[in-house]
């Protein structure tokens, strides 16, 4: 058995795991590097670079587990602000990536494709990653995508945007708009809504990712910093999204429920 193997029904049940109570999408809020790198006495860069090491892991997993899709937030639209320096080694270790891992996108049958404006992205880079997007767009397992230079909010003012010229056209009655119209405009189109969010390092917020999206979504946060999360922390968080009772707006399916 390769290490890319899908796993069989019994190999999950080992990880305390059914196929059935999977998540289908997994989007995950990846932070913490530089903290992990400060406690360990090294400069915040260790730190990105060890979490690309925890992105490779993580994709392996999820791509081995079958999900349908694994969203990572890489790079938010206020990262912007961060040293000079620092956003250099962000786009060196993006481009690295893109290139080095194309390989491995291929032989596991993963899509790739990114949401985000292209905006302040090197030439260099959206070429790589337009070429790795292309590569693989007949691929037919696991879709990772990429959040880069990406805010919610952003994506939210494109779409009403986008929306607001068809209306202005005489392309769209805005009597008809409704959470599909939205939906269809938003970066996310054609990609099913996240079941489940991680976030690392132990912050409880959402820092502006995918607010349409994950109005359903099951969160679950751990204090292990990015850099440190491997396959048993993602084992932990899908046993939990499996313990629960995802109701919707509606009623419990335990009989015993009585609200």
């Amino acid at each position: 058995m390769t290490a890319d193997t899908p796993y069989t029904d019994d190999e999950l049940a080992e990880c305390g795991l059914t196929r059935e109570r999977l998540p289908r999408h997994v989007a995950i809020i990846m932070d913490g590097n530089g903290r992990w790198a400060r406690s360990r006495g090294l400069p915040r860069v260790e730190g990105h670079r060890r979490g690309v090491a925890s992105v490779r892991a993580v994709v392996e997993e999820c791509a081995r587990l079958q999900l349908e899709q694994l969203t990572l937030y890489c790079f938010s639209s206020e990262n912007w602000k961060r040293p000079p320096l620092e956003l250099e080694l962000l786009m060196n270790l993006l481009r690295t990536y893109v290139v080095k891992e194309r390989e491995e996108i291929m032989r596991q049958n993963i899509r790739f494709c990114t949401i985000g404006r292209n905006d302040g992205l090197a030439p260099s880079i959206l070429a790589e990653v337009q070429e790795t997007i292309d590569l693989s767009q007949h691929n037919t397992g696991m879709r990772l995508c990429l959040a880069l230079n990406y805010g919610s909010r952003i994506e939210l003012v494109d779409a009403m945007q986008q929306i607001a010229r068809q209306v202005q056209a005489g392309e769209l009655n805005p009597e008809t708009i409704d959470e599909s119209t939205i939906s269809d405009h938003l970066y996310t189109v054609g990609m099913g809504d996240p079941d489940l969010v991680i976030r690392t390092s132990g912050e409880m917020r959402i820092s502006n990712f995918l607010l349409w999206q994950i109005s359903y979504a099951e969160l679950w946060v751990t204090e292990n910093h990015w850099p440190a999360f491997r396959a048993p922390d993602l084992y932990q968080a899908f046993q939990d999204f499996a313990s629960r009772d995802r109701r919707f707006g509606g009623l419990s399916k335990s009989p015993n429920e009585t609200d």
